[in-house]
Parts: structure tokens; C-alpha cells; sequence
């Protein structure tokens, strides 16, 4: 099971993280994504499993392809100075086969109400989807899929799963139509945002909506690092307040799951120690329904920002950058399936088993 985080250009790091799982053999029977995540999910689930790696590189060559030119071994200061100005070309041109900006001609102020409440039109990335993602595969396929965005009246998080509905490029857009760059998505009369303003991780949703009990083992590949360093000046507060704002708590979320599952495992225990007068009091029938046992192991594949990123690092979609981000996820992935502590795992203790062996990599990088 695959849990994809929303993070704009940082995606690249998911779909270098999927190539070296795509390579251990490592297939996903649920993916769940966000924003970003949605995109690289579709884009898995909806091709089959020999040309997924290449639809992956075809989508981030092309939105990477109008930012394409050599940057060369320069300091630290220069590669900010160099990202900044590519963010901004994207900015003022769009993104090819993403999104476009919108131009205020009397056509597009008149008639367009979409020109009023967003900059750019994200028709490209329909078109985009509908020319890489096999939508039949997708909905009948053998991979469950799960999409986050949130429903613009109500306020409330929604989830469009290909094994409730049918899904179509529409609501993959509606979980990366983060306003006011992008306008809402509609869909059967109801407007939807990104997901991640409600939440950047599907996490939580996964852990909750396991229907079956089934034992569970979830890849966890996060845009954005909880942990970081002390900013040194404004630039680096805007990185590191982003980082907080859409890391959306993953380790918290874990920590809180992991001691409800030492709360299920007690409740089991207990019930079964009680005599058999007891077994249908209404109190034990309460723990009944929690005291469910099944087994979760997470691995944690989080990007690091680089000392040259910025607080632009989401929108800059340099060749450069995205090549960056796609080999770190490749490193981090291949890294932690070859550890010996993930491949001499045993069944968890209490329920849960975490890994966060890529930060060790690091770590011991110096990085």
C-alpha cells in the first residue's frame, strides 16, 4: 500500500521512490494520494505495471520541459537565486501539459467565472491525464485507488474511491485544485479543493477505513519533513513554516495510531479472559468492536529539503530540480529496501512496526 502526500514539484521524490520499489518488485494493491500524490497515483494505477515507470518520467519530463537548460556545479547561493527564477517563469508561463495562466481578455473577464476566483486554467492537465491514464485499467483494474480533496460549501474532506465510484481525470484534478491558483472542480453538482487543505497526508484515512482488519503494510512517502533545522533569515521562516503547515503531523498520526493499536490488542486480551456470563454484556460488546487485532508496519520515505532549495521549492519545476528530487526518492527507496532491519523484519510488536531507515541514511550523510 502506497501513501502518496501532496507537495506540487516535490512529487518528483514519489515517482523516483515508486521506480526502485517498481524495481524490488514491490507492487501496490492500494495506493492513496493527494494533490500531487493523486497525480503520481492515477498515474500508476491507471497504467499497466510495465509502462508505469515510463508514464511517471513522461509526465515530470513534460512539466519540467519549458524549464530545461544546464545550471552547472554553483554555490549554494546561486542555485537559490537560479530556482527563485525558474519558479517565477513558471509562474508568469505556466507549466507545460499542467496548468496555464489565465489572459484578461474581454472574453475570459465576461463570460469566464473561473477567470474571477483563479490565475491559472488547469485544462492542460486534463488533457494531459486523459492522454497517460487508462481510466477502464484504472477503475477495473486489481489496484485500489483513493483521492483526497475537500468540498468547497461544506468545508468537508472527500474521498473518491475507484471501488465506491468511477473515476476520471476530474477528480484527479479536484485534489491538486489548490485555490486561488486553480479554480474548483465540479463534479455532480458539488465544487471541490485540494485535499491538502484540510490535510496533506491520506494516512489517517487509510488507517481508518481498513473495512476488513486486514494486516496492512504501508509505504508512507511524504513532500514535506516535519524535523528541520533553526531558519537563519525570512526566506528559510517561509521553507520551514511550509514544511510544518503540509507535513500534516504524519509522525503524530502514526504515534496516535500506534497507541490505539496497543488499546485493541488490551481489549482482545481482555475479553477473552472474561467468564462466559460476561461475554454479551453491553460494556464487553463495546470492546468487542474495538478489540480488533491485525498487524501495520509503516515505512517512512520522507524528502529532505536540499540546502539550496527555497521556500518556491513546491512550484519550481526545473529540469534540474525535479531530477534532484526524483533520484533522492530513488535513493531513499532503494536504501531502506535493501537494509537488513526491513529485510529481516519479523510480525510487529503490538500490532505496529515503523521504519524510518532513510533518515539514518542521511543522518549518517551528515546531511
Amino acid at each position: 500500500m502506497f501513501v502518496f502526500q501532496g507537495g506540487g514539484a516535490l512529487g518528483a521524490y514519489q515517482a523516483g521512490a515508486y521506480e526502485a520499489m517498481h524495481a524490488h518488485d514491490v507492487d501496490p494493491d492500494w495506493l492513496a494520494g493527494i494533490s500531487i500524490g493523486a497525480i503520481n497515483s492515477a498515474l500508476i494505477a491507471g497504467s499497466p505495471r510495465e509502462k508505469r515507470v515510463e508514464n511517471l518520467r513522461a509526465f515530470w519530463d513534460m512539466v519540467s520541459s519549458q524549464l530545461n537548460f544546464p545550471i552547472g556545479d554553483h554555490g549554494t547561493e546561486i542555485r537559490r537565486t537560479t530556482n527563485d527564477l525558474s519558479a517565477l517563469a513558471g509562474m508568469m508561463m505556466g507549466i507545460p501539459g499542467f496548468f496555464s495562466p489565465r489572459l484578461p481578455t474581454p472574453q475570459q473577464i465576461l463570460f469566464n467565472p473561473d477567470y474571477r476566483v483563479s490565475v491559472y486554467d488547469t485544462e492542460p492537465l486534463i488533457k494531459t491525464l486523459n492522454n497517460l491514464v487508462d481510466f477502464k485499467l484504472l477503475n477495473d483494474g486489481p489496484t485500489r485507488l483513493s483521492l483526497g480533496a475537500v468540498e468547497v460549501l461544506s468545508g468537508n474532506f472527500a474521498y473518491f474511491d475507484n471501488r465506491r465510484i468511477r473515476l476520471d481525470a476530474r477528480h484527479i484534478a479536484a485534489s491538486g485544485a489548490l485555490p486561488p491558483g486553480f479554480p474548483s472542480v465540479e463534479i455532480d453538482g458539488r465544487h471541490y479543493w485540494d485535499g491538502g487543505l484540510v490535510s496533506n497526508t491520506p494516512l489517517q484515512h487509510v488507517l481508518e477505513t481498513n473495512e476488513s482488519r486486514r494486516d496492512m503494510e504501508i509505504f508512507q512517502v511524504d513532500l514535506f519533513s516535519a524535523r528541520g533545522d533553526m531558519p537563519k533569515d525570512q526566506f528559510e521562516v517561509e521553507s520551514r513554516t511550509k514544511e510544518i503547515r503540509f507535513s500534516s503531523r504524519t509522525r503524530m498520526n502514526t504515534d496516535e495510531f500506534a497507541r490505539k493499536q496497543v488499546v485493541r490488542r488490551a481489549a482482545k486480551r481482555l475479553l477473552d479472559k472474561l467468564p462466559p456470563e460476561f461475554q454479551d454484556d453491553e460494556d464487553a460488546q463495546i470492546l468487542r468492536s474495538v478489540g480488533q487485532e491485525y498487524d501495520v508496519t509503516i515505512v517512512h520515505l520522507i524528502h529532505r529539503r536540499a540546502a539550496h532549495a527555497t521556500h518556491s521549492m513546491d512550484y519550481e519545476f526545473s529540469r534540474a530540480s525535479i531530477d534532484e528530487h526524483w533520484q533522492a526518492g530513488f535513493d531513499d527507496a532503494s536504501y531502506t529496501l535493501k537494509h537488513p532491519k526491513w529485510r529481516n523484519r519479523g510480525r510487529p510488536r503490538d500490532g505496529i512496526q515503523i521504519f524510518d531507515l532513510s533518515r539514518e541514511r542521511r543522518l549518517r550523510m551528515g546531511a
